[in-house]
């Protein structure tokens, strides 16, 4: 019989054992939290709650606890939940987790979601809310919230049919987990940089718990690890598929809700930690697994000894156009073949100059047991690896072969600075909008 275990992807699988007598070092996610300083304090919420929901409430949710216990990579919270006798339930509609203990219920609250919906929405929609008038929350625009088993997704589009299908589809995949990618994607609607977005408003089980998370549940008698949230947002869903590749898989429905033929540029927004705490150097991805990408398929490739040059054609040099407002430091990466890769440095005429990579000699890992790999020679992210982005070029490519894909990673630093940026925007917008 066939095992029917879920397959969680290798990115996202770290084994470790944590020791009970110093439960709350941390092992996953430090290279954000302790060394990246990633704002994480508005991700959640845990409660004590006072009363209890009752049975038909809870009859009315998702069992999960089984699922949980089972694809959880972290022994110390699977053995802690079952001496607790933890219930776990998922309430599918307003996306909260309860933890229903013998003497006590605890609930998690996914408090960004319910901010960005607030902000878009005046509420907190359960279900297909149609397309609405996103007013002073991003002029011009119209947005419409699709609910599913993950906390749903956001979908943006320009009111105009021509600036919609001519300009690019900005996708953020992990919305919660790469903090102020939400604003990076509104400045470039509101600056012309796109036409519309889709926007992951869930979890992928990877998202830490916060300083200030564990305090309260120590307090309160429930001491997990801090590492990542698979025991509270399960990595998979019900049939073991994950969550995290749902914006990739999923982009031909968005697509098709978005009412519009897929441009010939995509823009993935993603953020990720530098290799010190002010680095500020983007690093766009074309593709690092197969379908693997050659050169000649990104422009006019020549090689003079040691030294590469590559002039993009006219889709991935107007994409990285439009993202050099991001950074003047920006570097674009892709792999021709398991061994076969290559880093490049944009410069000024928006030519490429470069060098090859091999993966198995040329790289490693910025922190031991994490996936979070450089290039030690230039200490620059080394990213083509993720295979998401794999998934989303074939999914886009089946709608439009003419589609370039940009995965575009973006350190603390820039997001940080894009965030003052937008409201800098929203604040003249705000004065025009009164006659000031």
């Amino acid at each position: 019989m066939k095992d029917q275990r879920p397959e969680i992807s290798p990115l996202f699988l770290s084994q470790f054992e944590v020791d009970e007598a110093v439960p709350f070092q941390r092992h996953l996610n430090r290279l954000e939290v302790e060394i990246g300083k990633e704002d994480y304090s508005q991700l959640q919420r845990v409660e004590l709650l006072d009363t209890p929901p009752g049975e038909d409430a809870f009859a009315a949710m998702v069992e999960i606890t089984d699922r949980l216990l089972k694809t959880t990579q972290n022994n110390y919270n699977r053995e802690l939940l079952k001496r607790l006798q933890a219930r776990i339930y998922l309430d599918p509609v307003h996306y909260s987790i309860y933890y229903r203990l013998p003497d006590r219920c605890l609930r998690f609250v996914a408090t960004w979601r319910q901010a960005v919906l607030q902000r878009f929405f005046a509420r907190v929609p359960t279900e297909d809310s149609g397309w609405q008038l996103c007013g002073q929350a991003l002029p011009e625009f119209e947005g419409r919230y699709l609910p599913d088993a993950a906390g749903g997704v956001l979908l943006l589009r320009h009111l105009q049919d021509d600036s919609r299908q001519l300009r690019p589809l900005i996708t953020a995949s992990h919305g919660p987990y790469d903090p102020h990618t939400l604003e990076v994607t509104l400045y470039f609607l509101r600056t012309g940089k796109g036409g519309s977005a889709i926007i992951n408003l869930g979890f992928a089980g990877r998202e830490p718990l916060t300083d200030e998370n564990v305090a309260q549940l120590e307090s309160w008698g429930v001491p997990l690890n801090p590492s990542n949230i698979d025991i509270i947002y399960p990595y998979v869903d019900e049939h073991g598929h994950p969550y995290c590749y749902k914006l990739e898989e999923g982009l031909p429905s968005f697509v098709a809700k978005l009412e519009l033929e897929l441009p010939d540029l995509v823009i993935d927004i993603h953020g990720c930690v530098g290799t010190f705490s002010d680095d500020r150097r983007v690093v766009v991805g074309l593709g690092g697994l197969p379908p693997y990408r050659s050169p000649d398929d990104i422009g006019v490739f020549l090689k003079e000894e040691d030294v590469l040059f590559l002039q993009p054609n006219n889709a991935v040099r107007e994409g990285l156009n439009l993202i050099r407002d991001l950074s003047t430091e920006m570097y674009v990466q892709f792999c021709a073949g398991t061994h076969l890769c290559y880093n490049f440095a944009l410069l000024g005429g928006m030519q490429l100059l470069g060098f090859q990579v091999d993966p198995k000699t040329d790289i490693d890992s910025l922190i031991d047991g994490e996936e979070r790999t450089f290039l030690p020679k230039e200490d620059l992210r080394w990213i083509p690896g993720a295979g998401a982005n794999a998934l989303q070029r074939i999914a886009a490519h089946k709608l439009n072969p003419h589609t370039q894909c940009l995965h575009v990673e973006i350190p603390t630093a820039i997001r940080r600075k894009m965030v003052l940026k937008l409201r800098s925007l929203e604040i003249e917008s705000s004065l025009d909008a009164s006659g000031l």
